[in-house]
């Protein structure tokens, strides 16, 4: 069989002032037609996987655009309209195909499209017709929208925070829509709205036994796929929030059932998996509490991969004022300082200014008297469960007194993998404190050799303070703005 397969994926905060250029995109890299053999390991990785797994299978591939933007604000009009128009224009060149399965994010916003994922593939389905098999993979942090549902006959979430089961889910939609292709299956989808906003760890419970519980379901009574999709809580759209679906084979009923089941089921667990973020002051006296170490503090409110700058200093600020050494943190994005230690080299003591360039969110820059330890002219870092790295650029390691290091990436992205650190040398074993700019896509690499996982409520661009996002799109009828809102749409 042909499949078509292609990649555009970036998250979106559209509170972000900063929009996502094609700067953005070619960061990481756009390529077309070619990723999984010029990018096997970095954005090809989506690509790589299913080249092996169809071909392996002895299927054809048909391999469009793979581009990937770290998460700012609303995608350039020209921007999105383009990359859109290589997917569609490589679709029409490779028709008829047997199949279509693309690797969305679920939560991209562009100037004038607040569902861009939903107009992709409301197109492909203009394009493919009817009785072509189409299946969208999405990040878990996606915007579940009806257009989206009635273009495609599969969508297929994330069910893992951190995502260390993408692959896993490629697999899976693979899987459905091979059977569909050959006529085994009639995949239907219902999906209920859970009206909440927030963050849900699938880390720790319940949450991990809720994960747990759909995919027991999975692959009985007709039940093909279920998904929770969280929704990204910065992403001002009519159709945003937690929504969980079910997809069975032809039983629009038992569909129906099963998602409003769940769903509720999910609904009625609020109160033990909100966010469990502190106070910053509370997080370091928690920390600092504890025999042994490292104990890793999350700066959530300044993750990159939520739309953050990730060059705020209120966590550094305190560090210093309140005399906490023994201490890592990063990695902030500050080209200005890079260079300056790139030119001064391994060894040289410089007078630094750190961060607090971008914004408000960002505090004010910090001034230190640092030592270069460490340069890296193209850095990376992993994330366990994904074969693929991720790129961080040009990256330096700097120490300043007390024995307080801090990691500065040319690349923004969040810290998922301890050789972030570890790559450039810098041994985390011997330090009390492991600050690390991510919400929650660490945990995984980081949770092993930490003595404790701490989140702090830090100020930034993406403060879990979730019952006060000022959002002007959306209805403001959810948890936890609203105690009950299943009562009040009734």
């Amino acid at each position: 069989m042909k499949f078509f397969v292609a990649q555009l994926a970036t998250e979106t905060n559209t509170f972000a002032a900063a929009p996502t250029g094609w700067g953005g995109f070619e960061e990481y890299g756009i390529y077309r037609g070619d990723a999984s053999v010029k990018a096997p390991a970095g954005t090809g990785v989506f690509m790589r996987f299913m080249r092996d797994l169809l071909e392996g299978d002895g299927h054809q591939m048909v391999e469009s655009l793979c581009a990937f933007a770290q998460p700012l604000g609303p995608t350039v009009r020209a921007v999105y309209e383009d990359l859109r128009e290589q997917i569609l224009a490589d679709l029409r060149a490779a028709m008829p195909v047997d199949a279509v399965q693309l690797f969305l994010h679920g939560a991209m916003v562009a100037q004038g499209y607040d569902d861009c994922e939903g107009d992709l593939m409301a197109r492909v389905r203009e394009i493919i017709g009817p009785d072509v098999p189409f299946g969208v993979e999405l990040d878990l942090h996606c915007h579940f929208t009806e257009l989206m549902r009635c273009s495609a006959d599969v969508i297929i979430a994330f069910k893992e925070y951190p995502h260390i089961d993408g692959e896993a889910r490629a697999r899976e939609l693979y899987g459905i829509l091979l059977r569909t292709a050959r006529g085994a299956l009639r995949p239907t989808t219902a999906v209920f709205d859970c009206k909440m906003v927030g963050l849900w760890h699938t880390t720790r419970e319940p949450m991990m036994g809720f994960v747990q519980r759909m995919q027991a379901l999975e692959g009985r009574d007709g039940v093909l796929s279920i998904s929770l999709g969280h929704g990204f809580p910065w992403g001002d759209v009519p159709e945003s929030g937690a929504k969980l679906w079910v997809v069975t084979d032809h039983d629009p009923a038992r569909a129906q059932a099963l998602a409003e089941q769940l769903g509720r089921e999910f609904w009625a667990l609020r109160a033990l998996t909100g966010d469990n973020a502190v106070p910053l002051e509370q997080a370091l006296d928690q920390a600092l509490q504890l025999q042994g170490g490292p104990v890793v503090i999350a700066d959530v409110a300044d993750n990159p991969g939520g739309g953050a700058p990730g060059d705020s200093t209120f966590v550094l600020r305190r560090l210093l004022e309140r005399g906490i050494g023994h201490a890592v943190i990063g990695a902030f994005w500050d080209l200005g300082a890079i260079q300056i230690c790139r030119n001064a080299g391994v060894g040289a003591a410089v007078a630094l200014r750190v961060g607090g360039k971008c914004g408000p969110s960002s505090g004010d820059p910090v001034d230190l008297q640092v030592t270069v330890r460490g340069i890296a002219e193209q850095h990376s870092q992993s994330l366990p469960g994904v074969s693929g790295r991720f790129p961080m650029g040009l990256s330096v390691w700097v120490e300043a007194a007390n024995d307080v290091h801090l990691l500065l990436a040319s690349v923004r992205d969040q810290v998922m993998g301890t050789d972030a650190f570890t790559g450039l040398g810098l041994s985390l074993d011997d330090k009390k404190l492991v600050v690390v700019k991510s919400t929650q896509h660490f945990h995984a690499d980081f949770a092993p050799i930490a003595k404790a996982v701490l989140y702090a409520a830090t100020p930034g661009a993406v403060m879990p303070s979730f019952a006060t996002i000022p959002f002007k799109a959306r209805d403001l009828n959810y948890w936890p703005r609203v105690a009950n809102p299943h009562a009040a749409a009734a």
